[in-house]
């Protein structure tokens, strides 16, 4: 009789076993579990060219608009710039939505910066979400992005780090509360293959690329439990925190509730100062770095911004926020959708 109990015992536990391992398996997957991918670090260094030199600053301080979040930002001026001098030193977002959340110093510190890591330790960081510890990095930094950046844009990012002002900043790590330190483990990946230059046969496959790059969708597509509402790419309603309180980010689709009435020359003069007519665009959309862009690239992006799907999402941060049935969220004209 005991033997015939055992049995079943045995019998039960390996199938609770495989029901785990495969409910595991088709659902949240291994990743949390075991960690995140990453491939060895290797010796490889980045030639510092001139070309590469200027490319990587108008990447850094304008497409990418690096400085934007690993800086504190000045509240006190248009656009709320990186605070003079400290520029790239790091930024605690705790007036956010996050406040365990850290944007690291990048600056060419030895001690506190990156100016100890290897060239590769960036390049990996950068593009593929492994921290030069081995931690897997929060995709609020953009990397899902970067995986497509270009093999010379992130040459040219790397060297133009390298020679960024040392500042002394020592910041503390990140510590993501469980169990989302589990599930971003499946997001990192690593990148092995070369990735080409950017497409530039035409303004809407280079305003693709700079729409990437600039994380575009990030901002301007709500989510619904860290996910984005499908249908709602580029259509608005993202909350974004400053010091006087949240703002949704716009409608960039091209229907009439959002940039349908632009036109080539309103989009370019929108980002190079900040407002469109007489009204102010918020800081929390980065004009103060995506004018510091070419014509020829913002007028790429208004191209490739005109071929998305439009959307009807009506917002207006000038109203009393309400409840929005599209994106989820509590915004001026919510109620109107």
């Amino acid at each position: 009789m005991a033997r015939r109990w055992k049995k079943f015992a045995s019998i039960i536990t390996l199938a609770v076993i495989a029901l785990v391992t495969l409910g595991i398996t088709f659902t949240i997957g291994w990743r949390p579990i075991i960690g995140a991918k990453q491939r060895a670090l290797t010796d490889r260094k980045f030639e510092a060219t001139s070309q590469r030199l200027a490319r990587g600053e108008y990447l850094v301080n304008g497409v990418l608009g690096c400085f934007g979040c690993h800086t504190d930002p000045d509240w006190s001026k248009p656009g709320a710039p990186p605070a003079a001098g400290r520029e790239g030193s790091g930024h605690v977002w705790s007036d956010q939505m996050m406040p365990w959340l850290i944007a690291p110093n990048i600056t060419s510190d030895k001690e506190t910066g990156v100016g100890g890591w290897s060239d590769d330790t960036l390049a990996r960081a950068i593009r593929e979400g492994i921290g030069h510890d081995g931690r897997a990095l929060f995709p609020i930094m953009p990397y899902p992005n970067y995986r497509w950046m270009s093999d010379e844009d992130l040459a040219s990012v790397i060297v133009y780090l390298r020679i960024t002002p040392p500042v002394r900043n020592e910041m503390a790590t990140t510590k993501i509360p469980f169990p989302l330190n589990r599930f971003i483990q499946a997001v990192p990946e690593p990148v092995t293959a070369p990735v080409p230059a950017l497409d530039q046969s035409t303004p809407v496959a280079r305003g693709a690329y700079l729409v990437r790059m600039a994380s575009c969708d990030d901002c301007h597509t709500p989510q619904e439990n860290g996910q984005r509402i499908p249908g709602m790419h580029f259509a608005g309603g993202y909350l974004l925190y400053e010091p006087k309180g949240p703002v949704a980010s716009a409608n960039i689709t091209p229907a009439p509730s959002g940039i349908g009435y632009y036109n080539e020359a309103t989009f370019v003069r929108a980002l190079r100062e900040g407002k469109v007519g007489a009204r102010p665009l918020h800081a929390s959309m980065p004009w103060y770095f995506y004018g510091k862009m070419t014509d020829d690239d913002l007028k790429s992006i208004f191209a490739y911004l005109q071929t998305v799907k439009p959307v009807r999402h009506q917002l207006d941060n000038a109203e009393p926020p309400t409840y929005c049935r599209l994106c989820k969220q509590r915004h001026g004209m919510g109620a109107t959708n």
